[in-house]
C-alpha cells in the first residue's frame, strides 16, 4: 500500500478532518480509545480488542509521519499562522488611527 493511501485511511480511522494539530491527533486518539478500549466497550470483546489494535496502529502511522515532516520556519509559512491579533499588528502596527491604543499611566 502506498504510503499516502495508508496515512489517509489511519486519519480517517481517527476521524480527523484534513488538516489537524497535535494536540487534535492525541485528542481524537484518546476519545476513540477510550470508547473501544476492551475494558469499557459495550461490544463483544473481541470486536472491541480488533478495533483498539486498528485505533493504535492508525495513530502509530500518524505520529511517525509527523516526526518525519519537515518544518517550514520562513517568514511567509509563519505568517499563515498569525492569530487575528497578531496578524492585525503586523499590517498596522502602532499606527495611531488603526493600531492599538495604549494609554500611558
Amino acid at each position: 500500500m502506498r504510503k499516502y493511501q495508508k496515512i489517509y485511511e489511519a486519519r480517517k480511522l481517527l476521524e480527523l478532518p484534513e488538516r489537524a494539530t497535535m494536540d487534535e491527533i492525541k485528542a481524537g486518539y484518546r476519545n476513540l480509545i477510550k470508547k473501544w478500549h476492551p475494558d469499557k466497550c459495550n461490544a463483544a470483546n473481541e470486536e472491541c480488542a480488533e478495533m483498539s489494535g486498528k485505533i493504535i496502529n492508525a495513530y502509530r502511522i500518524i505520529l511517525d509521519y509527523c516526526e518525519s515532516y519537515q518544518y517550514s520556519f520562513s517568514e511567509e509559512e509563519v505568517k499563515n499562522y498569525l492569530s487575528d491579533e497578531e496578524w492585525w499588528f503586523e499590517r498596522f502596527g502602532e499606527d495611531p488611527l488603526w493600531g492599538k491604543i495604549r494609554t500611558e499611566e
